[in-house]
């Protein structure tokens, strides 16, 4: 069974158990497993009025200028791109729904809270619902092997912290610079990170963000110096 039967195989026993929900995962899985880096970004849920429908498929799609997708969008470009240096000057510039559309498909997204809500969180509801569906979003994580978790909040770090089951050393650590991290296995990493709407401005959290992911992740074996 591939990845995507075993997501709808979840999903479809999971919104037995809610009225309104809204899918999420892979947003193509040809191009998720294709990625360098396989890179899963965890939310708290969807601003949106509709009971139920498909976060990939939005997201396989044009679609509408959102500032979560543009900062992640940019935290893909630098994340694949390590050994650049790109200048603000060129990432401040708005994108193009074809650019987020190109650049998001190999990315994996899971909201702790299936059922939309409105523009701000009441956290109470997100960790009352992420505990009842702790056994579900056990199984949804489980299926996807991703190198890098970006836990997109505090509160959505603490969450994915307490409710999933993670392997390796369960003690955060620090960047030289804070950020909070800690190794699941070899060459896999969770990162405890600023939501991409946090109050920040967007550049910080763009340079904020790569630099971690520079110190944590390990340089591949081709781009390290020769012995002398």
């Amino acid at each position: 069974m591939d990845i995507a039967e075993q997501e709808k195989q979840i999903f479809n026993e999971w919104q037995k158990n809610r009225s309104r929900f809204v899918t999420d995962g892979m947003v193509d899985e040809k191009e998720y497993l294709a990625s360098s880096l396989r890179l899963l970004f965890v939310l708290k849920e969807v601003n949106s009025n509709d009971r139920c429908w498909d976060l990939r498929e939005y997201l396989r799609k044009k679609n509408e200028k959102h500032q979560t997708w543009d900062n992640i969008t940019r935290w893909v470009d630098g994340i694949r791109n390590l050994d650049m240096e790109i200048p603000w000057e060129k990432l401040k510039k708005p994108f193009s729904p074809e650019k987020r559309m190109e650049t998001l498909r190999s990315i994996c997204v899971i909201n702790l809270k299936k059922s939309p809500g409105g523009h701000t969180t009441d956290n109470k509801e997100l960790e009352d619902e992420a505990r009842e569906d702790n056994n579900f979003l056990n199984r949804q994580f489980s299926i996807y092997a991703p190198d890098i978790v970006i836990c997109c909040g505090s509160i959505v770090s603490y969450l994915f912290h307490e409710l999933i089951e993670i392997p390796g050393e369960t003690r955060w650590k620090t960047t030289r610079r804070g950020v909070e991290f800690h190794e699941l296995q070899p060459n896999r990493y969770l990162i405890s990170y600023s939501h991409p709407e946090a109050r920040v401005s967007d550049n910080l959290l763009y340079y904020g963000l790569i630099d971690a992911v520079r110190e944590i992740y390990p340089k591949k074996p081709m781009d390290k110096t020769p012995d002398a």
